[in-house]
């Protein structure tokens, strides 16, 4: 008996021990190990000064997430020229009032902000596999799925309303404006095409003229959303919602996009072209995690600081 079983034994509690070492790390040291991400991208008409950008995705605050508020509030010492939050601020009902107190200080700078599914409602535990098979046949959020039943809604009012009191621009599917002391932006922005609430019908029609700069915005970067972006011309998009896989593999990559952008493209700095035209596309892999999955791998928590610059 010991020939037969002793080393599948051996094996299989080798495993065991690993699999609960690389949990521990994913949820007790890489999900709080936060970055800055730096990105360049030149799309600036010729001669403008460079603007920063600080960049915010998929905050998904829970009460009592300490390091998370503090590291938050330091990220105003950057003094970005403006803020853009790609959404997902929430994953806990209560955590409202941490959400307005992490950012204060990066409220006193200009922004913009569009919402996400979290944001709209609590999150509910999910198997992580099923990720994987939605990916397999194509399904996402309420994009092939049917619609969540007793789901939890957010007091998101709140969180709007604080953003727009230090005058950040809504950009739920609309167009708003900065105006900074060396250009003004244009954005427009799309409200979350993972609970289909986004109405690009609604604000088509491209760039805005007499800006120095038109950004789109979106949380999930579905495809949809992205080929009407571009093909509208717009020079660069920005989102969020992937969380850069969440889980990756080493020296391969993220699994899944949980939409249906491709894995090459999870995140960071790409590009986007539809009908002729290419765009910059950013993706945040954001800086938290569902609640219930509050873990990654090989794929740290992040925000970026944009430099924009004046293209050749």
């Amino acid at each position: 008996m010991r020939a037969r079983y002793g080393v599948p034994l051996k094996v299989t509690a080798g495993i065991t021990a690993v699999g609960a070492a690389g949990l521990a790390y994913a949820a007790g040291f890489e999900a709080r190990s936060y970055r800055l991400r730096r990105v360049t991208v030149p799309v600036l008409p010729p001669g403008a000064r460079p603007l920063r950008v600080l960049q915010l995705s998929d905050i998904h605050m829970v009460r009592g997430q300490r390091k998370k508020q503090r590291w938050l509030q330091s990220l105003a010492g950057l003094r970005p020229d403006f803020v853009v939050n790609t959404g997902d601020n929430l994953s806990d009902p209560e955590a409202v009032p941490e959400v307005i107190d992490a950012l204060g200080p990066l409220l006193e700078f200009p922004g913009a902000y569009v919402f996400g599914s979290n944001d709209y409602y609590g999150p509910i535990f999910r198997n992580p596999g099923r990720y994987l098979l939605e990916k397999a046949h194509g399904k996402t959020g309420l994009n092939g799925n049917p619609p969540a039943e007793r789901v939890i809604h957010n007091p998101w009012e709140g969180i709007r309303d604080a953003f727009d009191e230090a005058g950040w621009v809504n950009l739920t599917n609309t167009r708003g404006r900065l105006k900074l002391d060396s250009a003004e932006i244009a954005f427009t922005g799309l409200d979350d095409p993972h609970i289909k609430r986004d109405r690009y019908n609604q604000v088509a029609g491209g760039p805005e003229s007499g800006a120095d700069l038109s950004i789109a915005v979106v949380h999930a970067p579905y495809l949809r959303a992205l080929d009407a972006f571009a093909a509208d011309g717009y020079p660069l998009i920005l989102a969020g919602h992937t969380h850069g896989g969440q889980i990756c593999i080493p020296f391969y990559g993220a699994l899944v996009t949980n939409c249906d952008l491709d894995p090459a493209r999870v995140k960071g700095l790409s590009s986007h072209t539809a009908e002729g035209n290419r765009s910059y596309l950013h993706v945040s892999a954001g800086c938290g995690a569902n609640r219930y999955t509050p873990v990654r791998f090989a794929c740290p928590p992040e925000v970026t600081l944009l430099t924009l610059t004046a293209r050749d």
